[in-house]
């Protein structure tokens, strides 16, 4: 039990409109410390290039709600092809657990390309690093995993040491299948949420402080089981991806 603790994480989702959105961040901003990434701008863009198998393993997993099941990504903030990581996000019900390894542009290129046995890993490399990058190789030889579709938004995000909390505000849903456009800050992209439309999301470990659920309940939220990566994936279906 306390292994299950030390790495998985509560995360919830809720679909939120422009007005709704504004009035919880007024009150989130009062009592939570705002993101260092978030900038001048009041924000950061995320990209996230998702895997799959041939047969769209992933894709299936999510829409069929199967528990626990894993998602790969390569993921860079800002068009920064400089700071590159992959992820593996583990879902099991309402936890989440994310193992994370930092990329060399280098590696990027040779995953995109489908060589992922020619990529050496660094020496240097921690265990939970090289065990995210060996088994991304491993499905990829045996299970045909490849890069399926970009997502980007753009995030807002609030922490709070009490609970490891942190409240994110994602905006501007988008989707593409133009994979060799990653690091282009012109990449054609396609939205995916109807406008004025959002997504709250809401991640602590053992506990959410009362005063954080009082701001939030003001009886309007709804749970989600959005999937960012499944939605823009439907929308892209009949788009031709650019490998």
């Amino acid at each position: 039990m306390e292994r299950f603790r030390k790495k998985y994480r509560h995360e919830l989702k809720f679909l939120v409109d422009e007005r709704d959105l504004a009035l919880i961040e007024s009150r989130i901003k009062n009592v939570l410390q705002p993101d260092k990434h978030n900038g001048e701008k009041g924000y950061y863009t995320i990209r996230s290039i998702y895997w799959d198998g041939y047969d769209d393993n992933c894709r299936e997993e999510n829409e069929s709600g199967v528990s626990p099941r894993e998602k790969y990504r390569i993921r860079s903030y800002d068009c920064n092809d400089e700071l590159i990581f992959l992820e593996c996000k583990s879902k099991n019900h309402d936890m989440t657990y994310k193992k994370s390894c930092r990329l060399t542009k280098e590696q990027f290129e040779c995953l995109m390309a489908g060589r992922p046995g020619v990529m050496k890993v660094p020496e240097e490399t921690d265990g939970e690093s090289e065990e995210v990058l060996r088994k991304l190789q491993l499905n990829m030889q045996l299970h045909h995993y490849m890069p399926k579709v970009v997502v980007e938004y753009n995030r807002t995000a609030y922490i709070c040491h009490e609970g490891n909390v942190r409240i994110t505000f994602d905006k501007h849903i988008a989707g593409s299948g133009y994979l060799k456009k990653f690091f282009d800050k012109d990449m054609p992209k396609r939205p995916v949420m109807q406008p004025g439309m959002h997504v709250l999301e809401v991640k602590y470990d053992e506990f959410l402080p009362n005063y954080i659920r009082e701001i939030l309940d003001y009886g309007k939220l709804r749970r989600t089981a959005y999937s960012k990566y499944y939605l823009c994936r439907q929308f892209n279906t009949a788009q031709r991806i650019i490998r």
